[in-house]
């Protein structure tokens, strides 16, 4: 007797009307590219709200450790210019 097997688990990602950016706004399971997109279309979407929607198979998505982030993140504080704390801003300038 064969074992079922399990479909591959999609992680979906919608771009809103109002942004330029893809957000992360769930999982699911399905047999391939284009049923997980059409299933992130009924699930995700039920109002209008995307205007895409990407879905990138799970086991090719890579990440770094939460535990690791100090040696990670640690050559970006070498590079000061990057952090703009030494400007002098007008007061005129709120939201900055």
């Amino acid at each position: 007797m064969t074992q079922p097997t399990e479909w591959p688990l999609w992680e979906i990602f919608i771009r809103s009307k109002q942004g330029l950016d893809h957000k992360h706004v769930g999982s699911l399971h399905a047999a391939d590219a284009q049923m997980a997109i059409e299933n992130a279309r009924d699930v995700y979407t039920r109002r209008m709200e995307g205007v895409s929607i990407w879905a990138v198979e799970s086991k090719y998505i890579h990440a770094s450790n939460p535990a690791e982030g100090g040696s990670l993140y640690d050559p970006a504080n070498d590079k000061a210019y990057r952090h703009p704390t030494f400007y002098d801003l007008p007061d005129e300038l709120k939201h900055m």
